[in-house]
């Protein structure tokens, strides 16, 4: 079955990590195999190969880049212009990526009703992943005005926050309500159409995107708050507010998002149950407080400075989401509750979106 995953960090794979995405997941762990540099070194999940064997052929992929102010231990940019910089690297790498066949920009109607037409037909072999272009944290926006050059080059969706805090917004593990220039963020987002996408931000955050903007909002990469109680995940009235404004919100496969007492460093997926399973645990709930199928997606966030070592054990590679529909059917899910979850409630979303 065609799935759409809603939030992959590839270009960051590709130029922070140095993998080349065209290989298969095989050879870009054996390539990594003497490196200790980053935890999960020879344990990634994710090439395009991948994507095409799983039928995952549409991705919301993110150029991220944080800004860190004096005192901010987090990893990150000394200013918004080398963030933004870097950001535009990344941007550079999907259009290389275009250039070798491997991917084409999906930021229009037109151009989702011909890539959907396409995977969905009688042969996909060889076909180019599509990818809607997210901005994962604003802080890489110099000014709001910096939207409207985003917007050009096919930037369609933007979450304004991250982890801690941000020139915009404050995200997971802080806190605090929008800054000046957030609302003003916002104001230039819903003007030229652009995604909101409410991940990682904070509770006061949050409650203060929901009331300002009007424009689509969805979640690419969460999970419920109810499961794994943590701020990094959403409330239960926190979904129910995103399911009144029409979202979709994607289940995430970041392992200790989906089990409670995960501990970093020390727990496995083995040791600790968290199978695939799990999110579909997520999934369910966010479906009975909706009271149907059509508010959750994917969005894995695999290989989002992780991999095998943290994330479900029965999924070796990405190719493995095509398990999800037989997982889904036996929770009693029907077809058409299925095709709403791996691909459907997507489709609809950006339709209504971009119609």
């Amino acid at each position: 079955m065609f799935i759409i995953d809603a939030h992959l960090d590839l270009s960051m794979n590709a130029m922070e990590w140095n993998r080349d995405l065209r290989l298969p997941v095989s050879v870009i762990r054996s390539r990594e195999e003497r490196l200790t540099d980053k935890p999960d070194r020879g344990r990634g999940t994710v090439s395009l190969p991948e994507l095409r064997k799983g039928g995952i052929g549409l991705v919301v992929a993110t150029q991220i880049a944080r800004y860190v102010a004096p005192g901010n231990s987090l990893p990150g940019w000394h200013s918004p212009w080398q963030a933004w910089s870097q950001t535009q690297g990344q941007l550079a790498w999907y259009t290389s990526m275009e250039e070798a066949g491997e991917m084409v920009m999906i930021r229009d109607l037109p151009s989702l009703e011909r890539h959907v037409a396409l995977w969905t037909g009688p042969a996909t072999a060889g076909l180019p992943i599509g990818y809607i272009l997210s901005l994962e944290g604003a802080d890489s926006l110099v000014t709001p005005e910096f939207l409207h050059r985003a917007w050009a080059y096919g930037l369609r969706a933007v979450g304004p926050a991250h982890y801690g805090p941000g020139r915009y917004a404050n995200g997971t593990d802080s806190s605090g309500r929008l800054s000046p220039d957030g609302k003003r963020l916002l104001q230039e987002m819903e003007q030229l159409g652009f995604i909101l996408d409410a991940t990682h931000l904070c509770d006061d955050a949050f409650w203060d995107a929901m009331e300002l903007y009007n424009g689509p909002v969805w979640a690419s990469h969460n999970n419920c708050r109810a499961l794994v109680d943590h701020n990094r995940q959403f409330s239960d009235d926190m979904i129910k507010a995103l399911v009144a404004k029409g979202a979709v919100i994607g289940g995430a496969l970041d392992a200790w998002m989906m089990v409670p007492g995960w501990v970093r460093g020390q727990s496995t997926p083995e040791g600790m149950g968290c199978n695939l399973e799990k999110v579909v645990d997520h999934l369910d709930h966010i479906c009975q407080l909706a009271g149907n199928s059509l508010h959750v997606g994917i969005g894995t966030d695999l290989d989002g400075a992780f991999g095998k070592e943290q994330c479900p054990y029965d999924l070796e590679t990405i190719a493995d989401l095509s398990n999800l529909s037989g997982l889904l059917a036996k929770r009693g899910y029907k077809p058409g509750d299925i095709e709403n979850i791996l691909h459907g409630n997507w489709l609809r979303f950006l339709r209504m979106a971009w119609g």
